[in-house]
């Protein structure tokens, strides 16, 4: 039988000592929220990661391809797609899809409200998938009747509460050319992304409007949208697809289109490393004062033990055994705390948030099972690791003063 682990497993289950039993009840309890707070502080900002990352590029797309003259208008000169690029991108193994796009600033008229914006124009090899999982009230634009397409428009929650109004409506749109052309348009769905940039900025139509007004000839486009696999791989995909492409092209990326989301995004995990080294601490201190207190109240054990016989070190891993039988205990309650909140967030979204401010109209969670264990593993390890420090007091300790302490 191992002699240090029975003397610790006695002290820590058939203790009697009143206020070392509170003091024992606080240091898991530190532990516990700790550790629970920890686990929701990464779960929550990799939800926002990755919730405010679909959301732009699921509108957006992840790379986008357009030409390379001195144009900085959001209405793009034309160009004509070759073979050899649209070769390039569909044996590129990291493209997910592209599609053509254009787009084109307009004034929205309607209900004696106006409202500036600009038009995406898309065709039917667009990717509908994210669009239809936000879209409140409608559908999407049908390109199988071509004649019906050129009058049929999305436009998001936000414009639809500012010019008041619905699916179904019609209104005016005036193009802005040398000279402004309106046109008519048919309201067949309202979405909500979410994002305000997005929301307030865009509005989806055929692409062969934007032709047609622009007068471009067959096969010319405004760009292309690309969306890739894996976006962690976005910097090297997109550098890759950059240097294949001609002379008159050029590409950027999602995070240069739209840096102060990005920028707002990586200050996320300043916070969150502060947070947690904030909350490790927290629970190095409960548990280092939890020690002190036992072995203080242990002296007398501990003078006894060692004129017995028993070594320093012997006598330290006896309250180290304790304290990670402590540890263990808070680590288990942090978990089932932790776990138990995010799984509920993510089924009721009870937490809500103001989408104007933070995108999201909930707070969302995102659990990753290493970092559940790393999180795990890192406090136990900073824990025992800093309680051999007071446990060194122990040496300090005198058996014939320790017997005679009361």
């Amino acid at each position: 039988m191992n002699f240090e682990y029975f003397i610790a497993g006695r002290i820590a289950i058939k203790s009697e000592r009143t206020f070392s039993k509170l003091i024992v009840r606080i240091a898991i309890a530190g532990v516990m929220l700790s550790l629970a707070v920890m686990i929701l502080s990464i779960a929550i900002i990799k939800g926002f990661k990755t919730e405010i990352q679909d959301k732009v590029r699921g509108y957006l797309g992840d790379v986008q391809i357009t030409r390379f003259d001195l144009n900085n208008s959001f209405e793009h000169s034309p160009f004509v797609l070759d073979a050899e690029t649209k070769k390039l991108l569909k044996n590129n193994p990291d493209i997910d899809f592209y599609y053509p796009f254009a787009t084109k600033p307009a004034i929205l008229s309607a209900n004696n409200e106006i409202e500036g914006i600009n038009f995406k124009g898309v065709d039917k090899s667009y990717n509908w998938d994210y669009i239809k999982q936000h879209i409140i009230s409608g559908t999407i634009i049908d390109f199988a009747d071509s004649t019906a397409a050129m009058q049929e428009l999305l436009i998001s929650n936000y414009t639809a509460n500012r010019l008041k109004l619905k699916t179904g409506d019609d209104f005016i749109m005036y193009f802005v050319q040398n000279q402004l052309r309106p046109r008519k348009f048919k309201i067949v769905g309202v979405y909500d992304i979410g994002v305000e940039d997005i929301d307030k900025g865009f509005v989806l139509g055929n692409l062969n409007i934007i032709k047609r007004l622009n007068n471009w000839k067959p096969g010319e486009i405004g760009g292309v949208e690309i969306r890739i696999k894996d976006f962690n791989r976005l910097k090297p995909v997109s550098d890759e697809i950059f240097k294949g492409l001609p002379q008159n092209l050029r590409s950027f990326s999602i995070k240069e289109n739209f840096p102060n989301i990005f920028t707002w995004l990586g200050l996320l995990d300043v916070n969150t490393r502060v947070l947690l080294i904030l909350m490790l601490i927290v629970g190095v201190i409960n548990m280092v004062t939890a020690l002190l207190i036992m072995i203080l109240e242990r002296t007398n054990m501990i003078g006894m033990l060692k004129s017995f016989g028993a070594s320093n070190w012997s006598i330290m891993k006896i309250f180290l055994y304790n304290s990670a039988y402590l540890i263990g205990i808070g680590l288990l309650l942090g978990n089932i705390l932790g776990l138990g909140l995010g799984f509920f967030q993510q089924s009721t979204h009870v937490f809500k948030l103001n989408q104007a401010s933070y995108f999201l109209a909930y707070a969302p969670i995102e659990f990753h099972f290493l970092d559940v264990l790393a999180l795990n593993v890192v406090t136990v390890v900073v824990c025992l690791t800093v309680l051999i420090i007071p446990s060194l007091l122990i040496s300090k300790v005198s058996p014939l003063k320790a017997i005679r302490f009361k």
